[in-house]
């Protein structure tokens, strides 16, 4: 599964509070039924079919009608995945995508010919509120084409704090310190220090895709050059993603059922203490809020350690943008951008705290997490406010291969060597990025 696989597969689990979710009985059909109606504008939202976030979807669309009695809107749905990527794209070339849709920021963004195919709203008076790097994954050099929706999320390791407060042990800020930490919960009993759930395999790349902020901050170019085909993964700084998915095993440090256990498993023996340590992104906490929410308060979570402390960053997913095709004209695209200033005024932004759990921090400064949210969120936004949060690689890179969880399960389970790994997910993205047509491969 690609980075950005992994992603969706884990909103649609976890119920995480970028809005990918829609109205399951629309069907996806264009904005041909918009126009004018009874004096009213109607507008059509595209939005994935995930069933997790349909209630925040509604409420939104719901809000917005109430503010707004002459715009009314209608919510279609598109598939999760290569699927819904693709209809995007047909809908867009065709000229038949609606008014707004909700889709990727970032490399996927990238891919729809922006300047061509979407409005710029780099003029609307939110832009100026958006975080400069959001901006960057909805925009080209040309404008800015998306605006948020939902929050940011990191991809670290969620940890039990009374485990560690009990232990006498420190959130770890290099490698070695963590599998110290690891090695002293081993020996006390008990508990397994890492947590790992290959049943569902997807889960078995945080360790990789966790670690690409530590690869940037030492190699702030790595990801055009990966894109050119100048770096890989079977040499440093990114080799250590899999050196440690090796290590963690090698040592003997996850919890015995690691083959077959899933992330709900995981995300069990994390809220009882019986797991210490476990590698994944940050809004699984709504998961464990629904499932676990007495233990909420005792999990928190920190970056994946690189080497030196100074390279130690988080890796942040940011959140989908909501964007006009320039297909929607006249009324209708006036309506169309007074959804999307809505979705992120301190009205909307209630209606998203409202309706599900944040995974991290909003990207807008018109957007505040509610006074409730756990805790393990502050740790999030540290790193954010320190200036130790860096984007994941696929919103710097088109570039991801099909089968990088097949590998890490391999690497893993002591399958195969590292070097090994590396090499094959080398060779895993050579057919994407030649059909994607990138110079250089």
């Amino acid at each position: 599964m690609s980075a950005r696989s992994l992603t969706t597969r884990l909103l649609a689990i976890g119920g995480a509070t970028v809005l990918i979710g829609g109205l399951a009985a629309c069907s996806s059909g264009g904005s041909a039924d918009t126009g004018s109606n009874g004096g009213k504008v109607q507008i059509s939202y595209l939005v994935d079919n995930s069933t997790a976030t349909a209630a925040t979807t509604k409420a939104l669309v719901a809000a917005f009608e109430q503010a707004n009695p002459d715009v009314t809107v209608k919510v279609d749905t598109k598939p999760q995945g290569t699927d819904g990527d693709n209809l995007v794209k047909t809908q867009l070339s065709t000229g038949e995508m609606d008014d707004v849709f909700n889709y990727n920021s970032g490399s996927l963004f990238q891919a729809l010919n922006p300047d061509n195919t979407l409005v710029d709203l780099s003029d609307q008076s939110w832009a100026k509120d958006v975080d400069k790097q959001f901006k960057q994954v909805v925009s080209t050099d040309k404008g800015m084409y998306g605006a948020p929706i939902g929050t940011s999320f990191g991809g670290g390791v969620m940890y039990n704090k009374k485990v560690y407060a009990k232990l006498g042990l420190s959130v770890p800020t290099t490698w070695d310190e963590f599998i110290s930490n690891s090695e002293k919960i081993k020996a006390a009993g008990g508990i397994a220090p890492i947590i790992q759930t290959y049943g569902d395999t997807w889960t078995s790349q945080l360790f990789i895709l966790g670690d690409f902020a530590n690869i940037t901050a030492q190699q702030a170019d790595w990801a055009t050059k990966y894109t050119a085909n100048k770096e890989s993964y079977a040499k440093q700084p990114a080799l250590a993603g899999f050196q440690h998915l090796a290590d963690v095993e090698g040592k003997g440090l996850l919890n015995q059922d690691y083959a077959s256990a899933t992330q709900a498993n995981g995300l069990k023996m994390l809220a009882d203490g019986t797991g210490a340590q476990y590698p994944m992104l940050t809004n699984a906490i709504s998961t464990l809020q629904q499932d676990s929410p007495d233990a909420v308060d005792d999990i928190g979570a920190f970056a994946l350690p690189a080497a030196d402390a100074s390279d130690t960053n988080l890796t942040i997913w940011e959140p989908n943008g909501l964007y006009i095709p320039k297909t929607t004209t006249g009324d209708e695209l006036a309506a169309a951008k007074k959804f999307i200033a809505f979705a992120n005024s301190s009205d909307g932004c209630k209606v998203q705290n409202d309706t599900g759990t944040p995974g991290g921090p909003y990207v807008i400064s018109t957007c505040k997490l509610p006074e409730s949210v756990p805790p393990m969120l502050g740790d999030v936004k540290q790193y954010i406010d320190d200036g130790k949060a860096k984007p994941a690689l696929e919103f710097l890179s088109p570039i991801k291969g099909p089968n990088l969880e097949k590998i890490c399960v391999q690497v893993g389970s002591g399958i195969s060597t590292a070097a090994v790994g590396a090499k094959q997910y080398d060779q895993d993205v050579v057919q994407q990025a030649q059909q994607l047509g990138i110079k250089g491969w």
